[in-house]
């Protein structure tokens, strides 16, 4: 069964602007992009690997929305994924981030109702697994459990620093913070973000985020084109965002 998911082609279910981009390959090599992936045994792999599906994950798409039963969840590995929660008003503030460190959707019980939105805000590829079988595999206990627990874990440390960074950080602290949690999951320096995104997830006018962002730029901490957003200078960066940020 292995041999055969290697071979099997995702060309048909896959757009050909990113057929025409670098896709990992259908493989163990290619699951292995993912860090969560990476840290499990070869055996716990191929266990887990005859129910991964690569798929695109292309900018903007919803995994999930606050309320949905989670389905599917999704092992990125150069895509970067948004976790935002969503007032009855329709505001949206981002609560953390995944990329190829580690999971979303995991559900660990059934039927259970996603509590924030999950939307792709960088695009590449992720592999997918039906929640139910990735919660059986969880109980079955092993590695893959404790990368489970050490990267929810992590999610709320992640959680519990942008709580405190709305409270004590200024926006320039918290600006830096948002540009390096990208960068921490992204293959280049450059970051394909507009000031409009940035100010939507950080909950401030644009107009702040501008003013801040023209500052570092003059300081030589980043270039910033349209949509583009290249990092010059990353331990300055660290040094600017202080207790808001530390590495993923």
């Amino acid at each position: 069964m292995y041999a055969a998911k290697q071979q099997t082609s995702v060309s048909a279910s896959i757009p050909r602007a990113m057929q025409q981009s670098a896709a990992p390959a259908v493989s163990l090599i290619g699951a292995q992009q993912n860090e969560l992936l990476r840290a499990l045994s070869r055996e716990e792999l191929l266990d887990l690997f005859v129910h991964l599906d690569l798929v695109p994950l292309e900018a903007g798409k919803h995994l999930f929305d606050t309320g949905e039963a989670m389905e599917y969840a999704y092992f990125p590995t150069n895509a970067i994924i948004s976790l935002q929660y969503v007032t009855e008003e329709g505001g949206a503030a981002e609560v953390a981030v995944v990329g190829r460190e580690g999971v979303v959707g995991v559900s660990m019980y059934e039927n259970e109702r996603a509590n924030c939105c999950a939307v792709v805000q960088s695009a590449g590829y992720g592999y997918r697994i039906k929640a139910s079988v990735l919660r059986q595999a969880f109980f079955s206990g092993g590695a893959l459990a404790q990368q489970l627990m050490r990267h929810t874990s992590a999610l709320f440390a992640q959680l519990a620093q942008t709580v405190a960074g709305v409270r004590h950080g200024s926006i320039e602290q918290r600006l830096c913070r948002w540009l390096l949690e990208r960068l921490d999951r992204s293959l280049s320096n450059e970051l394909k973000v507009t000031q409009e995104m940035i100010a939507n997830m950080l909950g401030v006018r644009r107009e702040s985020i501008t003013c801040c962002a023209g500052k570092l730029q003059e300081e030589g901490l980043i270039e910033y084109r349209r949509g583009t957003v290249t990092i010059v200078d990353r331990h300055a960066m660290e040094r600017r965002a202080g207790g808001c940020y530390s590495p993923a």
